[in-house]
């Protein structure tokens, strides 16, 4: 079975590496099954969500109480959360992007809308462009909300797709999707210290044609 670089854990959470392709939710072969198997334990809850795509830095809950403290965070908009990704085009040195989103179930897509309803969703983001090199902008992205694919749509609505991301972008892109989970920043579920962690994305294209996507795993 498939194992999962671990960043950080204890008692009441795990912070690991999920790798891209691999599900975050509680599915079989997703980021929890694959954690009892390495932890040997059998509680790990999801409390936030990647898509299936993208890698990077995720915790997971070791109990239903831990789940709801973080969850709660993040519902209160306390849990930081923050990605870098490499986009074709060029962007603004810096930004906020706001959009209603809904979803087309049928395509399993997200899209920017116009009109207000029960399934339109506000989302928001802020970025800052820390690199640009050959047509490619590298970001950083801290979200203010968490839809379903937001980044990605987000961008992509504005001319910007991201490198690889054939869903919202190319449809021929063949690389790996450059969108990465670089930060998360929360208070311990059972004591309140303040947690932070970085992790930089892997050193493969495009990722390597920037020198300012570095940091390295912390509590």
């Amino acid at each position: 079975m498939r194992s999962v670089q671990i960043v950080y854990e204890d008692r009441e959470l795990v912070v690991c590496l999920k790798p891209a392709g691999v599900l975050s939710t509680d599915e079989p072969g997703g980021v929890p099954e694959l954690l009892r198997a390495q932890l040997g334990v059998s509680e790990i809850r999801t409390v936030h969500r990647l898509d299936r795509v993208v890698g990077g830095l995720m915790v997971l809950a070791r109990s239903a109480e831990a789940a709801s403290a973080l969850s709660a965070q993040i519902r209160a908009g306390s849990f930081e959360k923050r990605y870098v990704a490499v986009v074709h085009g060029e962007t603004a040195e810096r930004g906020e992007l706001r959009d209603l989103l809904a979803r087309d179930r049928v395509r399993r897509m997200t899209y920017v809308t116009d009109t207000p309803g029960r399934d339109a969703r506000e989302a928001a983001l802020r970025y800052e462009t820390l690199g640009r090199r050959g047509g490619l902008c590298l970001v950083r992205i801290e979200l203010l909300t968490g839809r379903t694919h937001q980044i990605r749509c987000q961008f992509s609505s504005r001319g910007l797709p991201l490198v690889g991301d054939r869903k919202y972008g190319l449809p021929d892109d063949e690389d790996s999707i450059a969108l990465w989970s670089q930060e998360l920043a929360f208070s311990h579920p059972a004591d309140g210290r303040a947690l932070r962690f970085t992790a930089p994305p892997p050193e493969e294209y495009p990722w390597e044609l920037f020198d300012e996507t570095g940091g390295e795993a912390h509590g």
